[in-house]
């Protein structure tokens, strides 16, 4: 699950502000992000942190007013991320810090001792790096939990971008871009303020007098302007229908836009290209099953979870529709409005005791409950197929890209509701170049 090295989390800026509780008194506010504040330290040592990564190449670096404004929004989103977690109890165990620590010295080649030399030598306390890195975490949570209750990919569409592929390739592609974002329900002056900047943005690129990287650390709207907003590599289940063809036909280097989206303007750049060969293989069996779970938890005991799921499993057996209490009474929150549904899976996907009760069932035939990592499960299968290993794979890895697109989507617009209803007062010198106080 984490993906993070030494330099990201060093991006990330200073600790919280709790601590910085020993500072001196004069340690001044930059930011009040509902309840909580963002103190200037923190901004400066982020800064800093931006300006240590790009040493050497200064001049792709924004002037310093953006640049403020740029590594502030990023801190205030984090604040707002880590004050959403901890109000839905996500919370991180030291247990899990301290693997997190061990794997990111490992992912840089060191072990913790030198990892703690090489932060004291970039600037950074131990402490702070430790509370950077539980926010990482923290936000990586709730991304998940949004993910597992926002986002459902449905066999058809699956099916619907195996078919648009080829059988033995799959191609991939690098892609960066420039955003010029626009508020929700713009007025027609701030629209067209927007493409009027964008397309500035694209003469310049186009003249040669600016890099695209250069471009979208200077003028880009995006989390990941400071990265020359660089979205990694893309299969075309990822990239968005309206101009998926248009990519296929461009060239390295070649940049399309402005093109209009729901957060703004933007220009996207074809960076490179590659292509991964799909594999083959044996038959393995494939279920299709719905389920109703009922959890053992501070708030239901064991007995009590095994009593509820032994009364459904009754109501079932005397004819109660199985979806319509799944969507009723199930506590799988990801599954409950699909009426239970779990798709297509393989016997491995979600542990031995359910993969053994559904593959005793017939199809269309419900389990008795049975006891799993989780709480009490009833299982009905609906039906079995015999599929290529290959082709699970592909399967997979196809409905994780269309996951994936519809969670970047859905997560930015999650980003810019959360922030636009929460309230943040920018003090000092960069309240003039960052965006309104909001929700206050």
């Amino acid at each position: 699950m984490l993906a993070v090295v030494l330099a990201g989390l060093l991006a990330a800026g200073g600790a919280s502000a709790q601590s910085y509780a020993g500072m001196e008194s004069v340690d001044r506010i930059a930011a009040v992000v509902n309840e909580d504040v963002i103190l200037r330290s923190e901004l400066d040592r982020a800064i800093a942190n931006i300006r240590a990564q790009y040493a050497g190449k200064e001049d792709q670096l924004p002037p310093a007013e953006v640049l403020e404004r740029q590594v502030l929004e990023r801190l205030i989103l984090t604040r707002l991320q880590i004050e959403r977690a901890t109000d839905a109890g996500i919370t991180v165990s030291d247990e899990e810090l301290e693997q997190a620590v061990r794997s990111v010295a490992q992912q840089n080649s060191m072990d913790v001792d030198q990892l703690r030399a090489r932060l004291a030598q970039d600037g950074m306390s131990f402490t702070s790096f430790r509370n950077n890195l539980r926010d990482e975490i923290v936000t990586q949570k709730l991304r998940q939990s949004f993910a597992q209750s926002r986002i459902n990919v449905s066999e058809a569409e699956v099916d619907a971008a195996l078919a648009t592929a080829s059988a033995a390739a799959s191609q991939q592609f690098h892609l960066a871009h420039v955003l010029v974002a626009t508020p929700d329900g713009a007025t027609p002056e701030q629209l067209a303020t927007a493409q009027k900047k964008i397309e500035g943005v694209k003469a310049l690129i186009d003249k040669g007098e600016m890099t695209f990287a250069a471009a979208a650390v200077r003028y880009s709207d995006s989390p990941n302007a400071l990265e020359g907003g660089d979205l990694g590599w893309r299969g075309l289940n990822e990239i968005p229908p309206s101009f998926a063809a248009t990519i296929q036909q461009m060239q390295p280097g070649q940049v399309i836009g402005p093109i209009r989206g729901p957060s703004g303007f933007q220009l996207l750049q074809l960076v490179e290209t590659r292509t991964q060969a799909a594999g083959g293989g044996e038959q393995v069996t494939q279920f299709s099953a719905r389920q109703i779970l009922v959890k053992v938890d501070e708030k239901t005991d064991d007995a009590a979870a095994k009593a509820k799921a032994e009364t459904l499993a009754a109501r079932i057996a005397g004819g109660a529709d199985f979806a319509k209490l799944a969507a009723e009474d199930s506590d799988d929150a990801t599954t409950k409005r699909r009426g239970g549904d779990l798709g297509w899976f393989t016997s491995d996907t979600y542990g031995n005791a359910f993969a053994m009760q559904v593959a005793a069932l017939s199809d269309g035939q419900s389990s008795a409950p049975v006891k799993t990592d989780a709480g009490w499960v009833i299982g009905k299968r609906v039906g079995s197929r015999q599929v290529a290993s290959g082709d699970e794979t592909r399967r997979a890895q196809v409905r994780d890209t269309i996951g994936r697109r519809k969670l970047e989507d859905e997560w930015n617009r999650f980003l810019r509701e959360m922030r636009g209803e929460a309230y943040v007062d920018v003090r000092g010198a960069q309240a003039a170049a960052a965006p309104a106080a909001s929700g206050g």
